[in-house]
């Protein structure tokens, strides 16, 4: 129970979710840049090293709304540790692999425990801060550590494997994952007795389980196989059905893993399509400009994660301190619309980089402009999302944010870098040099991008309300607004 907890335990817990949070979010990028060591060693091809990451994806993605229902259903901190625990441990198989298969099935293990924390994270941190001030800050926080833990772990990465080896991007999770277990048990709070015995919706769990696993397997094996062909659509097919047999368990069943009362909620519903539209813009830019830092304008690994600390840094400061402010200002709407028009505006700058760009001229100022986006939209995103949720479905409304955010996140980094590619290929065979074709690749996936989060800010502007207290005392105007 949180209304006895000191102020300052309340911010102690708050850091131990968002070191549990951080674990998992550095795991993401920090192994893309030991891929070609890890490729290396282990006799990886080309076609089979991208299972290192899209096994983590596979099980990830699958699991986000079924680790926050456990959480609503048997308590968000014992839930919390148990997928700390599982990622740890499955760190500790990726780092002592020596093969390819023990590597992805622990990476598969890696991506269930962290699908689990990160549905439970952001229920926690709103039931540890009750309060509108203390939550818009906590929030601020917690959504650096979200939005700033990627570009954290290409820096780390390229460190640890410069000085170690590919193993130690996996190693360095065992002590991080003790210390938030041991502090996760003194520190976060736990679950209020059930008067009732906890029943999981079993044939629910299994179907949406499975149909998003389907989805995820689709979109990163889009690319490969062809949007178009006969495996590509059979499996979102087969998505389709399972999710289309999961609604109707969901409409039928007395307790559903998913009640489908919950979207009714206007803001939930538009926050998820912008989470959608945003990850997919930012996911992207991230991708692809690390690329185009890479192969056009020939930085190393190191020198492409110095160079995302200038929006590491704003962001930091956006995050921790500007945020909350103009959040408890001006509402939710105002500061999400400015900071997704400032991501427009930054991957519009990125769209126009030419080959022999600068980094301060062409690089930079794109940068910083994401940097401020992403810490100021973040927060105000998060809070909309939660804002009309109750208490004991907080679990699954983050597993369905996190959901919408991973799943837009994988089909814009697929169908952008298809993009990126067939455009290259294109001006590859028109004649064209190397470089360029990849830079007019690159650049053309840059500006959908800008337009998927120049988008997501006019869904912003129309469909999310003023202030948080808006969405739960009048959801007849919100609908009203909707339509």
């Amino acid at each position: 129970m949180t209304d006895s907890m000191s102020p300052s335990r309340r911010w102690l817990a708050l850091g131990v979710v968002c070191l549990g949070v951080l674990m998992v979010v550095l795991d993401v990028t920090i192994v893309n840049v030991a891929l070609p060591s890890i490729r290396a060693d282990l006799g990886f091809s080309e076609t089979t090293l991208v299972w290192v990451v899209n096994a983590y994806l596979l099980t990830c993605g699958g699991f986000l709304l079924l680790g926050g229902r456990l959480g609503d259903l048997y308590g968000h901190r014992r839930v919390f540790i148990a997928g700390i625990v599982v990622f740890t441990g499955a760190s500790l198989a990726c780092g002592v692999a020596s093969a390819q298969l023990p590597l992805v099935v622990a990476r598969a293990l890696q991506g269930i425990g962290g699908a689990i924390v990160e549905s439970v994270a952001l229920a926690l941190l709103m039931a540890l801060f009750t309060e509108a001030g203390e939550r818009a800050k906590a929030m601020g926080v917690y959504g650096f550590v979200c939005a700033g833990g990627g570009s954290i772990g290409v820096l780390l990465g390229g460190v640890l494997t410069d000085l170690y080896d590919w193993h130690w991007v996996f190693l360095v999770n065992l002590p991080i994952g003790v210390a938030v277990v041991a502090l996760g048990v003194a520190l976060l709070p736990g679950a209020a007795p059930r008067r009732e015995p906890a029943r999981l919706d079993l044939a629910g769990a299994v179907t949406v389980t499975a149909a998003l696993m389907l989805a995820v397997y689709a979109i990163v094996g889009g690319n490969e196989a062809g949007w178009g062909s006969a495996r590509t659509l059979a499996l979102l097919g087969t998505a389709a059905a399972l999710l289309a047999i999961f609604l109707a368990i969901e409409a039928r069943v007395a307790e559903p893993l998913m009640p489908l009362r919950m979207f009714r909620s206007t803001t939930l519903n538009a926050a998820n399509a912008i989470g959608v539209l945003w990850s997919a813009a930012m996911f992207a830019w991230f991708f692809l400009s690390a690329l185009y830092l890479q192969r056009v304008l020939g930085y190393s690994a190191m020198q492409v994660g110095l160079a995302f600390l200038p929006s590491n840094i704003i962001m930091a400061l956006c995050s921790l301190g500007l945020s909350a402010r103009v959040v408890m200002r001006f509402g939710l709407r105002g500061p999400l619309v400015g900071g997704l028009g400032c991501a427009a505006i930054g991957l519009a700058l990125f769209a126009r980089a030419p080959v022999d760009g600068g980094f301060a001229l062409d690089v930079l100022p794109g940068m910083l402009l994401l940097g401020l986006g992403a810490g100021i939209a973040f927060n105000p995103l998060l809070l909309a999302a939660m804002s009309d949720v109750d208490e004991s479905e907080s679990g699954l409304a983050s597993g369905i944010v996190n959901t919408a955010f991973m799943m837009g996140g994988a089909l814009g980094l697929a169908v952008l870098a298809s993009l990126a590619a067939a455009h290259t290929g294109g001006e590859g065979r028109l004649g064209a040099a190397e470089i360029a074709a990849l830079n007019d690749g690159y650049r053309l996936a840059f500006t959908a991008g800008a337009v998927c989060a120049f988008v997501a800010a006019i869904l912003a502007a129309m469909l999310i309300p003023l202030r948080a207290s808006d969405a739960r005392d009048a959801p007849d105007e919100a609908t009203k607004a909707a339509a």
